[in-house]
This record gives structure tokens, sequence and C-alpha cells, in this order.
């Protein structure tokens, strides 16, 4: 008890040194070490006044420290602003926002990555388990209620021996999932309230099913599988909630649906989705996108889709290099999107490569302007030299980068040997070239070997003339060979045009 009281004492004077807004402690390079040894364990976002994501997840970061604090938990959640405390952003390799780091112990070393969802429940689950054991023993019904009603998906090991092969398995299972709460049970009247008659593993959900039952050898492979099948509804809404789940989970084959919501049809069409969706559970994740929501606009365009195209279906892959596909049919019905899918995971399905059509114009300028159609022609013209920045009308580095690439076309507009080119890589795309952040820039030599270089030097007038005039070898690397640690920003802050990070690129 004395213990306890002091424990609770040097809480009472902690939480009157470090300010707090909304039980989120505000830190500083001047109390950041005194906060992991007052505190041990602490979360720690890292923001930027201006980033929308961030600003979304205020409220329910605020919320997951409020819940932590009203249990009496010793979690606490904190946060920085990087803007305002740039060393200490440096200090932990933060380039993009919301960045969301762990510390436990009161070690400074080494902060674990959060990464969960954005959600309140997202966030204290991803702790617990962090913090607690893997699985939470429940010793009667009331806990096991209590664990199925607090959380959206919770999964239930039931197990009369827990020292048992199975239940070992279960936790290794349960240590390997992050965003997931886990209970372990031998309790007969749990077993008898949930109409368990056998020892094995129950996932429960608030959504589809509402439960499902692994039925199977119970090993931990063959769990984490069950798990990654059912933990996600059959189809699920894109948001900026839902986002964290959909790309940080093991499916990555997502077809999506776009469809405004306020459409007399959209239930109709869900209907034919759900329908679909059934068939191909744990290998294609379903997905619908609002194309009326302002924020969902740079998705369309990423797919090269506009609003009044819409209700539109697309697949893509999100392994090393993402490709998508587009239907034959624009029609949305069960067995147009089932046949679509099985066309996809039986490898009968090409590409979707987006293309403008060829300008009028596009080499009236020093900077000629290549589209999908035209670039083969033009890159790989085996007498031609050929400088092309891959560029986003909506990237600041672009942006940056304008001017500069509008000078060197003109010193080299007359040089017969040389071309210097723009593509916009958000409208087209090619098959020999992968971009991943903007600008991208690449030198297409001349020679029949269809050699590609990447530009590794300074984005100035003088380092793109000596690299044009060497052939593209003073500041050029083989595309794929650079080794250099990517200077890319975080997907979330792609979004930003002006970013107070010193990157050089916007991350597609």
């Amino acid at each position: 008890m004395l213990k306890l009281l002091i424990v609770c004492a040097l809480a009472a004077v902690a939480a009157a040194d470090f300010p707090e807004e909304e039980d989120v402690l505000v830190l500083k390079k001047s109390n950041f070490d005194e906060v992991l040894k007052t505190y041990p364990n602490v979360l720690v976002e890292f923001y930027a006044p201006w980033c929308g994501h961030c600003k979304a997840l205020g409220p329910e970061y605020a919320k997951a420290a409020g819940i932590l604090k009203a249990e009496g938990s010793d979690i606490r959640l904190g946060k920085v602003d990087a803007t305002e405390e740039n060393e200490l952003a440096q200090d932990f390799g933060v380039r993009g926002y919301p960045t969301i780091k762990f510390f436990k112990g009161g070690e400074k070393d080494n902060p674990k990555e959060y990464s969960a969802g954005r959600q309140a429940d997202d966030i204290v689950n991803w702790l617990k388990k962090r913090t607690g054991p893997a699985a939470s023993t429940l010793s009667d019904v009331a806990q096991a209620e209590s664990l199925i009603a607090d959380n959206e998906v919770a999964v239930i090991g039931f197990f009369k021996d827990v020292d048992s092969d199975s239940a070992k398995a279960f936790i290794k299972a349960a240590e390997a999932v992050d965003e997931i709460r886990f209970g372990i049970t031998s309790d007969d009247a749990v077993y008898a309230k949930l109409e368990i008659s056998q020892d094995g593993v129950v996932l429960f959900k608030k959504f589809d099913e509402g439960r499902n039952t692994f039925d199977g050898e119970i090993n931990k492979e063959n769990l984490l599988n069950f798990i990654k099948s059912n933990q996600l509804p059959l189809v699920i809404e894109f948001t900026e909630q839902t986002a964290p789940k959909i790309f940080g989970g093991e499916i990555k084959s997502h077809i999506l649906m776009f469809v405004p919501k306020t459409a007399e049809d959209f239930q109709d069409k869900m209907e034919h989705f759900k329908k679909a969706s059934a068939g191909f559970k744990g290998k294609i994740l379903f997905i619908f996108i609002d194309s009326d929501v302002d924020d969902n606009q740079r998705i369309l365009e990423f797919f090269g889709l506009k609003k009044e195209e819409c209700p539109a279906i697309r697949l893509i892959t999100l392994e090393e290099e993402m490709t998508k596909y587009r239907p034959d049919t624009p029609d949305i019905t069960a067995e147009n999107i089932i046949a679509f899918c099985n066309a996809f995971t039986e490898g009968k399905l090409k590409a979707h490569l987006m293309s403008q059509d060829i300008p009028e114009d596009w080499d009236k300028n020093p900077v000629k302007v290549l589209v999908g159609k035209n670039f083969e022609e033009i890159a790989f013209n085996s007498a031609k030299n050929v400088f092309v920045e891959f560029y986003a009308p909506w990237c600041g580095h672009c942006k940056q980068l304008t001017p500069i690439w509008d000078q060197l076309g003109e010193k080299f507009q007359n040089n017969p040997d040389i071309i210097v080119a723009k593509m916009d890589s958000t409208a087209n795309e090619i098959e020999t070239v992968k971009v991943h952040s903007f600008p991208t820039l690449k030198f297409f030599p001349a020679g029949d070997d269809r050699t590609v270089i990447d530009y590794n030097g300074e984005r100035t007038l003088d380092g793109f003339t000596k690299f044009l005039e060497s052939g593209g070898k003073d500041g050029g690397a083989p595309a794929g060979d650079d080794d250099e640690e990517s200077d890319d920003l975080d997907l979330d802050d792609a979004e930003e045009d002006d970013s107070d990070v010193e990157d050089g690129h916007d991350e597609l």
C-alpha cells in the first residue's frame, strides 16, 4: 500500500510539472528526458500543426489518453510539435507526419514504431499488448464478455490445459499481432456461456458473421492465417481511420469500388460488391471509396478517374511494384466482379497503364511533354539522349524544380543529341519505368540497349548540365542501384505541398 501511495504521489507531482492538453503531455526538448524518467511507458506523436492527418488523429489520440488515464494505467500519451522542436524530431528520424513512437521502460534509444490503426481503441489495444501479457487470462464470464464487448475484434483461446502445446502456440500467435486483443480461458462457465464444447480458438467481431471458429491444426502459422482472413469486414470503407488497417494488413491485393454514397443505387451496388467478396476472403480485400468526399479525390486521380466516371471498379496489387487493373465492362454486378477477380487470381489480366492523349504542342517548348502514348518512341530513341522529370502536379518539390528544369530545356534546346522532357506520372504510367516518389529524374542515353540511369546529383542547373555533358556519368547511377537511404516523405505527408521537413521528394 505504501508503494502504491508513493507512485500516486509521484504521478501527481509529475502531472503538475508537465503541461497537458486533454490528458496528452506536451513534450519539448527541455522536458523530454524527464518525462521518460517519470513515466515507464510513453507513446509520443511527432506532428505538424498544418498536417491534415495530424488534425484528424488529434481527437482519437486524446480520447485514448483519457481512457488509459481513467483506468489508472501507467501508460501516458505525449505529443511533440516537430516544426518547433526540430532537433528533437531529427534525433528520432522523423520524416513525415504524424510519426508515432513508443518509449518503453524509460529507454530513449530504439523506440518502437507504432503500427496499428488511428482510432482510440486501436491505440489503447496496441499499447496494452506492448505492456501486458499477449493474452489476458479470463477467469470468469464477466471478463470474457467485457473483452468481446469492448473490442471490434477479439480472439479467445479455449484450453482446459493452459500449458498444452496448443495453448503455447496460441500465445505465440497473440504475441505476433499488435492490433487485436487476445484472451485465454479454461473456465467451464465461460465455455458454457459462449457455447464452446471443446478446446479451440474463436474470433469474435462486431460485423459480418459475428464470430469465426478456427478449424485445423493449432499452430502459430495456421492461427495467424485464420486471423488475417477474418479480422477485417468482407467490405471495408476507405477512411482516415481505416487506412492503416487496409495498408498495414497482410492482404496486398485490393479491389476498389468508387461510388458516391449519396447515389440512389448505392445500396444495390454495395450488395453486389459484398456478394462477390465472399469467395475471395483472405485473398483480395474489398474496399469501397466514397467518390464524393474531397479527401478521396487524390485516390481517384491516382487511378485516372473523375467523379463523373463513378461508380467504377479498379484492382491494385501493393507488392514491391504497384500494378493496376481495370475490368473490361463498367457494369457493376456480382457476376462481373467475380469473373474479374477470378481472372486476376488466375494470372489472366494485363496491367492497366494510364495515358493522356498526346498534346498537339508536346514538342513546341524547350521542355518536351511526354505521355504514355509517346514515351516509348521518344525516351528510347536510339539516336537521342533523353533526360526526363517524372512529376506530380501537386508536388511542392516538383514546383520548386520547374524554373530550373525550364532553364535546362532552354540551355539544350538547340542541341540535336539531347532532349529535356517531363511527364505527369499521376496521369501516365510506363511498364518499363516505375515511379515511387516525386520528382524522379531518369536519363535514357542514346543506343539500342535501353539503358536507364537515375540522376542522384544536385538539383541545380550546373549539376544537371554536368550530368548531361558527361553522358550521364557525373551525378548518375544505374537505375535501381542507388544504395543511399531514401529521403521520401511518409505516405501520410504526401498530400502536403509545403513540407517543413527537408526532403527532396514527395512519395507516391
